[in-house]
């Protein structure tokens, strides 16, 4: 069982910048390809990046390619979503999830291929 733990997230202006972070339990977090979503009410939830366990391979949703980025430290169980140049549209509660059963390589962006999440972490971003 994996627990994950978001924290960072608030209210900023347009243009700011944001760090947020998932703690999780667990020892086999190293070995676990990390993501981050976010949803806004009466939306789906979308993916917005991931990490692979091995090499740290990123990728990104368009919306946020060159603005965000995801890193993670595995000595500390975290993961990290560095938000840049924010934008009113990102406002959303973000979410971190892990996938446990992936290849080493393998960069998940589908909701059903994450098999543990956090409670969620709201972002708001003001005009």
């Amino acid at each position: 069982q994996v627990q994950l733990v978001e924290s960072g997230g608030g209210l900023v202006q347009a243009g700011g910048s944001l760090r947020l972070s998932c703690a999780a339990s667990g020892r086999t977090f190293s070995s676990y390809s990390m993501g981050w979503f976010r949803q806004t009410p009466g939306k789906e939830r979308e993916f917005v990046a991931v990490i692979s366990w091995s090499r740290g391979s990123t990728y990104y949703a368009d919306s946020v390619k060159g603005r965000f980025a995801i890193s993670r430290d595995n000595a500390k169980n975290t993961v990290y979503l560095q938000m840049n140049s924010l934008k009113p549209e990102d406002t959303a509660v973000y979410y971190c999830a892990a996938d446990a059963n992936s290849g080493a390589y393998y960069l998940a962006t589908r909701r059903v291929e994450y098999d543990y999440w956090g409670q969620g972490t709201q972002v708001t971003v003001s005009s």
